[in-house]
């Protein structure tokens, strides 16, 4: 996709939650779309920060705040001390290792029906899914295993 397109899909993003549009948003979220996801915000600042010198680190934050209370991007906790931000609605889960910190995202492809089916037994509307599975990958599980012996 080229970039015009991804800054008219970015505005019109902010129009439909009723937010302006903001040369800060819309260089945030650009941010968030062409790295996919997984952004803490100091991240987003060394990205946008060129594009806009006088841009603050806690602008970010507060945009980030209205971007995530707006419901268009997720917080993410994947096991640091601060969190990571991504473009909601992007369809995947994250395996998030605890010795290394390393996140595999991964598509469940039978979360849509899961959905529906939890809905409906309980007459709850479900508006999102979230899945993160923490546990070791098999480099950290090998060191382990090496340290030991």
């Amino acid at each position: 996709m080229i970039r015009g397109q991804d800054t008219i899909e970015v505005k019109e993003m902010l129009r439909r939650a009723g937010k302006r549009v903001t040369p800060q948003r819309v260089l945030i979220l650009e941010a968030l779309r062409e790295a996919g996801g997984h952004l803490d915000a100091n991240r987003i600042y060394r990205l946008v920060r060129p594009k806009m010198p006088r841009l603050s680190l806690s602008t970010v934050y507060r945009t980030l705040g209205m971007l995530k209370e707006a419901g268009l991007i997720e917080e993410l906790h994947l096991g640091e001390e601060h969190h990571h931000y991504e473009i909601k609605g992007h369809g995947h889960h994250h395996l998030i290792c605890r010795g290394c910190g390393r996140v595999v995202e991964f598509e469940c492809p039978f979360s849509e029906r899961l959905i529906q089916d939890l809905g409906e037994e309980y007459d709850f509307e479900i508006t999102g899914i979230h899945l993160d599975l923490m546990g070791y990958c098999a480099e950290c599980r090998k060191k382990a295993t090496e340290s030991t012996e």
